[in-house]
């Protein structure tokens, strides 16, 4: 059982609990476990003496420490918030209330989008708001909305923008977004712009390209390029990768260091170096944690929270990814704060780092300022005090072992933590302090269910400016003048269940809420609702691949676009689906199952592959690529007509049907065993799909 060890300098008390303590062990223990667990929870909360407890100085005498610039969650980089918007209702609103809802779950301060660019981010594709140079549109994607509904939850939430990729149209034909430096800024500060004129949003922040290569030049011209456009407030982050060389560089260029505001550094291990610090510029860990969310995962962001500012001087930490809302086996499934990736049945999971984030993000506000009397505790951990200047005091202090925080990146050097007592001097205006709230974490290495998450304890009393806790390992706590703090709680939302195993959809949607229809979730390429002025009937509203050109790329884009569905253990399983080819002669679409690989690394995809092509042929490949082609022939098919697809796998028997005509089937020594069902097309190329249709089998 996990006891408050919380106590203060009570001498007098002292005396007679520990004859009380010498009394009551004097008696035979009751058998009833109740009694016995309170009497371990009494004996545990006496003040034991450690024999060299440590003494920490809590003063606002020197001055302040630098500012807090608050707690953050990132969706995008690429299509990690892809399933939430499926959710059904109340269960959406829930997860939302999770993540941004003050003084509930983790209240986060920042959200920070990715600014879509049509290309592969990482676990798939989010669409630009300018597919081409001509093209304007502010309700593609998910992000749009997400942003607002952060801010019904919290007004004051700060908003940052980033791109990953961009639409190839930017490049020129180079996969280089710094052709023309005036044509990438003005697409920046389009989307800007169009974010305040479409959706009421003020954009905070805006970053350059993320974790690639940045250009001195451009920074300057998109500096001046917000000046134009009356958005002065806007502040520029950079370069979102790593200290150096940003840091070098703006030392040595005056210009470039009056455009930057924040340097935002990605993953750097709660560490800084001397030319970012000389550069007096507010720091951020603008993209960090990136660790599957269960209790190392929840002891990585702990740690990191802290000592971000105590090792390297930051002021924010943005975590890698806002919620876990894509299927699980693409990269770093369920690297979120939370998990939510069952819209089909409500299913959702409040994880750790939620509530890590709370003893944080509920108890400080940004504004507030680090004192500078912080740092790390003598056996291990660190502490973190912050106030509003107006007589507030928060206090954060974790002390995560190695093996329990370890980060997916950058590796961890070993250290040590054990069980220590810390007496904390409040001094300074802080000095007459009575009494601070207290709220408590501690995560269990072995049992998680055994984690005790995000607690409130009785009220610590302080006697003389003094506090004294007996510090476990792999525990928070957070002591706070503020009485606002909550775990917020919902009723158990519905139970697991797996995608359906019978599933359809006819896109017959004439004003869809989303551009993009549920559960499809795009790994290159763009698919979009379409209404067809073509046809009135049965193909009125259809699903269109739109990406015409290969995007700017921030991954390893297939030269094919695919849309993954559905689960990822199917084996057996029947895909339907009506198909319209747009462009003559080389062009073609397919259908997939047991599709095996997707995000990152969905040029290596393998699975079973109906092809059919503008020229009039077919192929079954085992591959995305198309090179390993186990058979083609010849099928009557052209461009602007539709034609229905069916796939047909069953063990290593597979069948392939044009319009009820059977054209091929036979036996595959697959190198896919199971996975997703898909729909693509050959290349970067308008092609429509209707009246999708997966039967599933055991």
């Amino acid at each position: 059982m996990v006891a408050c060890k919380v106590w203060t300098s009570l001498r007098e008390a002292e005396g007679r609990l520990l004859l009380l303590l010498l009394l009551l062990a004097l008696l035979p223990l009751p058998q009833n476990p109740a009694w016995a667990a309170g009497f371990r929870l009494f004996h545990k909360r006496l003040p034991h003496r450690d024999p060299s407890p440590s003494y920490y100085f809590l003063d606002d005498v020197p001055g302040l420490g630098r500012v807090f610039d608050g707690i953050g969650g990132l969706s995008g980089g690429g299509a990690t918030s892809r399933l939430l918007v499926n959710y059904p209702e109340p269960y959406r609103s829930e997860i939302l209330d999770y993540l941004f809802k003050p003084n509930f779950g983790a209240s986060l301060h920042i959200l920070k989008v990715e600014i879509g660019g049509d290309g592969q981010t990482t676990d798939g594709t989010e669409p630009s708001h300018m597919h081409y140079a001509n093209d304007k549109n502010y309700f593609r994607g998910y992000e749009w909305w997400l942003m607002k509904e952060a801010k019904k939850r919290n007004p004051n939430i700060k908003l940052v923008g980033l791109p990953w990729s961009f639409p190839g149209w930017i490049g020129h034909g180079q996969n280089w977004p710094y052709v023309t430096p005036q044509l990438t800024a003005l697409y920046v500060v389009t989307w800007i712009v169009g974010a305040k004129q479409h959706h009421g949003l003020d954009i905070d922040y805006i970053g350059i390209w993320n974790e690639r290569a940045f250009d001195s030049q451009y920074i300057k011209v998109l500096r001046k390029t917000l000046y134009q456009y009356g958005l002065d407030r806007v502040k520029i982050i950079a370069s979102d990768n790593l200290w150096q060389p940003i840091s070098f560089a703006m030392l040595r260029d005056h210009e470039l260091m009056e455009a930057i505001d924040v340097i935002g550094a990605h993953y750097p291990g709660t560490h800084t170096v001397p030319a970012s610090l000389e550069t007096n510029k507010t720091l951020w860990s603008s993209e960090d944690y990136s660790t599957f969310n269960n209790e190392v995962g929840g002891g990585c962001w702990a740690r990191i929270l802290n000592q971000n500012y105590v090792n390297g001087h930051m002021t924010a930490t943005i975590a890698w990814n806002l919620v876990a809302s894509y299927y699980q086996q693409l990269p770093f499934g369920r690297d979120g704060l939370m998990t939510a990736q069952e819209p089909w049945s409500g299913h959702y999971v409040v994880e750790s780092p939620i509530w890590i984030s709370a003893h944080t993000t509920q108890f400080a506000q940004p504004g507030w300022q680090y004192l500078k009397t912080v740092g790390h505790l003598h056996k291990g951990g660190s502490y973190v005090a912050l106030t509003d200047g107006l007589g507030n005091l928060t206090i954060i202090i974790e002390t995560m072992t190695h093996d329990h925080s370890k980060c997916i990146r950058p590796p961890l050097p070993l250290f040590v933590v054990s069980e220590q007592t810390a007496i904390f001097s409040l001094k300074g205006s802080f000095k007459e302090l009575r009494v601070l709230q207290v709220w408590y974490t501690k995560l269990e290495s072995k049992a998680e269910n055994n984690s005790v998450l995000f607690k409130q304890l009785p009220p610590l009393k302080i006697s003389n400016g003094t506090i004294t806790l007996k510090l476990g390992v792999d525990e928070v706590y957070t002591l706070t003048t503020l009485t606002t703090g909550q775990k917020g709680t919902y009723p158990v939302p519905p139970e697991s269940q797996p995608f359906p195993s019978s599933y359809k959809d006819d896109f017959n949607i004439r004003d869809p809420p989303f551009s993009e229809a549920p559960n499809f979730a795009d790994q290159t390429g763009v698919f979009e609702y379409f209404t067809n002025s073509k046809y009135s009937g049965d193909h009125a509203f259809t699903l269109r691949q739109v990406v015409t050109q290969r995007p700017v790329t921030w991954a390893f884009d297939a030269d094919q676009t695919i849309s993954i569905i559905g689960d990822y253990n199917w084996k057996n399983l029947v895909i339907r689906c009506d198909v319209y080819i747009e462009t003559p002669d080389i062009s073609g679409v397919f259908i997939a199952g047991r599709v095996n690989k997707g995000g990152a690394i969905i040029q290596s995809a393998m699975g079973i592959f109906f092809w059919v092509f503008a020229d009039g042929t077919y192929q079954v490949t085992e591959d995305l690529a198309g090179i390993l082609i186990v058979k083609k022939g010849l099928a009557n098919v052209r461009s602007g007509k539709w034609y229905t697809l069916i796939l047909n796998i069953n063990g290593s028997s597979v069948g392939v049907v044009l319009d009820n005509m059977l054209l091929w089937k036979g036996m595959l020594s697959s190198h896919s065993q199971n996975g997703w069902a898909a729909i693509g097309t050959h290349s970067y190329e308008f092609a429509q799909f209707d009246n999708f249709h997966v039967e599933a089998r055991d």
